[in-house]
């Protein structure tokens, strides 16, 4: 650690270094300084220093962040603006400071960037509401993170607060400006950007009022699931549905929020009980596709429609794919099997143990089968007996999980080639 002094603003060293364990947990990408976690370890304590003496002295003014823009499924783009190092550390502090005086106000349907809440839990709730109720509002947020009301978000915060030191700081990054791909840097008005440690926390608040409190007092009995701007609202009729998107499309219009026309829509959570006929229904929720599905009653042995989750959506499972073919595994024929194991231990990990796999392993049938494909295009690159026949390259591959079968993560839950 770094020495400590008195400053004006009751910042310590310790929360600064607290913060940097946490940050350093979240991603080695670089800011506009192009430091990465990496590099900024090795010059910690200086970088460290400095965060603490001008967060301390008041004098503390967050560089621009990094705009980059990633592909969406439907075409558009997801806008994430990227902090340095440093920026995500000082944010850190002050999510640290604030997040145990919010948190605790927080709604008990809000699941989203919380301490000891999970979309694994949103989505346990989410099931069990669409078996007691025949119909869902799936609400799509038209570009939450950058249409945020700087003056709502800060009012939200003086709720909870009324240090001048935390509003200072807070207000600064909501207006720190955003470099471009191009150079270029742009002030924004509204927004928050996604991908700052502040951010997520500022964004449950403003649904937190926007939303949540707003349903408990106008919609009394009403059950939702709430993960950050991802929403769900359960009701016992189409009527009701049409009536409460009205309500909540006016509400949201008032905060500066705009439900996507194309993508937001009432859905029927047809089962074996449910005859009525709807243009929706299915819907997407944290990854995971709610629908209609085929199961049996193991007292009786009948077949019966039920509704809940029931695949992984197209666009997670386009995640999942995309990732396996970043990794270019057929072309690494310099390394050996257990070399491209490692190279996917983490992801798969996170997919099968701490995600999907918790759900329904079934459900990642699809993906698995694709990673076993490029695993045996890898062989036949590799070796030129199998570069004529791929039987023969599947045929080897099994051989090699019957020897070893816990040698990647996947094979291991039984997703054998």
């Amino acid at each position: 650690m770094f020495e400590d002094n008195t400053k004006s603003v009751p910042i310590s060293t310790a929360q600064v270094w607290e913060a940097y364990q946490e940050v350093r947990k979240n991603g080695n990408a670089a800011g506009i300084d192009e430091l990465t976690m990496k590099e900024f370890r090795e010059v910690e304590k200086e970088e460290l220093y400095k965060v603490w003496n001008r967060m301390a002295s008041g004098s503390y003014f967050p560089p621009a962040v990094r705009r980059m823009e990633l592909d969406k499924p439907d075409g558009g783009k997801r806008k994430l603006g990227i902090p340095t190092v440093a920026d995500r550390v000082a944010q850190a502090v002050i999510k640290r400071y604030l997040e145990p005086q919010i948190d605790k106000h927080f709604h008990k349907n809000s699941f989203g960037y919380r301490p000891n809440r999970n979309a694994q839990q949103a989505i346990a709730q989410a099931t069990q509401q669409c078996y007691k109720h025949s119909w869902v509002i799936d609400l799509d947020i038209k570009g939450f993170f950058d249409n945020l009301d700087h003056g709502l978000v800060m009012k939200a915060v003086q709720m909870h607060t009324d240090e001048k030191w935390v509003l200072m700081y807070i207000e600064r990054w909501l207006r720190a400006p955003i470099k471009h791909v191009d150079g270029t840097l742009e002030y924004p008005t509204k927004g928050s950007p996604q991908g700052g440690v502040i951010s997520p926390l500022l964004a449950n608040l403003y649904l937190h009022y926007t939303f949540d409190l707003w349903m408990d007092i106008n919609c009394k009995g009403v059950e939702f699931e709430r993960y950050a701007d991802d929403v769900i609202v359960h009701c016992t009729s189409k009527r009701q549905a049409e009536f409460l998107l009205n309500k909540i499309r006016e509400r949201f219009l008032e905060c500066g929020l705009e439900l996507h026309p194309e993508k937001t829509k009432i859905v029927y959570c047809k089962n074996s009980n449910r005859k009525e006929n709807h243009e929706h229904v299915s819907f997407d929720f944290l990854g995971l596709t709610f629908k209609p599905n085929k199961s049996m009653n193991q007292s009786t042995g009948k077949i019966f429609t039920g509704f809940g989750p029931n695949k992984i959506s197209k666009k997670s499972t386009k995640k999942i794919i995309d990732i396996i073919k970043q990794k270019r595994l057929h072309r690494r024929t310099t390394a050996e099997l257990p070399d491209l194991a490692k190279v996917m231990r983490n992801h798969l990990q996170g997919w099968i143990s701490s995600y999907y796999g918790r759900f329904n392993l079934n459900f990642l049938w699809p993906t698995m089968r694709y990673l076993n494909a490029r695993l045996i295009t890898w062989a036949r690159r590799k070796y030129k007996r199998f570069k004529e026949s791929m039987q023969r390259a599947a045929k080897w591959l099994k051989e090699v999980y019957h020897d070893f079968p816990s040698m990647f993560v996947h094979w291991k839950y039984g997703f054998k080639p």
